[in-house]
């Protein structure tokens, strides 16, 4: 079991039921995925840049990314329709676990200048989003061969619960939100 996994269980569920008044654990917000995903807007001019992304992001995250295209053409950025633009990943269980937690104990450390992560980035469901400006942050990736820095958003997906309620698990399972 993976070490997060383990904490949600024993520490997030006792604190969350105590702290909300729930009374079924089942109740308590679980985190069902996380989609990590990266825009690459340069790979309409050179598909090796998409190339790299996607090597990057199979080195992050330990599973193959599947190629996004373009739903729409968009003439202003010589877009067609079917264009690879990006790339995706949906870690599940496990592998989910075992990103976040290399996430919050070594990739944002990393980041520089860093002051802890917005409040702002939930939507109505609880879900919670989260952008990185540079794939450099992890360690997977070897830092002397990248021509373009690429960002990320990664996107943690709980199955139900108010903003309130999954703020209050990320925080217990070691997410550093900012004070401000």
């Amino acid at each position: 079991m993976a070490r997060l996994q383990k904490r949600y269980r024993e520490e997030a569920i006792p604190k969350m039921k105590e702290k909300f008044g729930i009374k079924n654990s089942m109740a308590v917000p679980r985190l069902e995925k996380i989609v990590v995903s990266m825009g690459v807007g340069k790979a309409i001019a050179d598909m090796k840049i998409l190339e790299t992304a996607m090597s990057d992001l199979a080195a992050i995250t330990g599973q193959k990314p599947a190629m996004t295209r373009a739903k729409k053409a968009i003439s202003n950025f010589k877009l067609k329709e079917g264009a690879p633009i990006g790339c995706k990943v949906t870690l599940r269980r496990a592998r989910m676990f075992e990103f976040m937690d290399r996430l919050i104990s070594i990739g944002i450390p990393r980041i520089r200048d860093f002051n802890g992560v917005s409040l702002k980035s939930f939507d109505g469901q609880g879900n919670y989003t989260l952008g990185i400006l540079e794939q450099a942050i992890f360690p997977e990736v070897d830092t002397g061969r990248i021509q373009n820095a690429q960002g990320m958003d990664i996107t943690f997906v709980f199955n139900k619960g108010p903003k309130e309620h999954t703020m209050e698990v990320l925080r217990i399972l070691g997410m550093p939100f900012s004070k401000r």
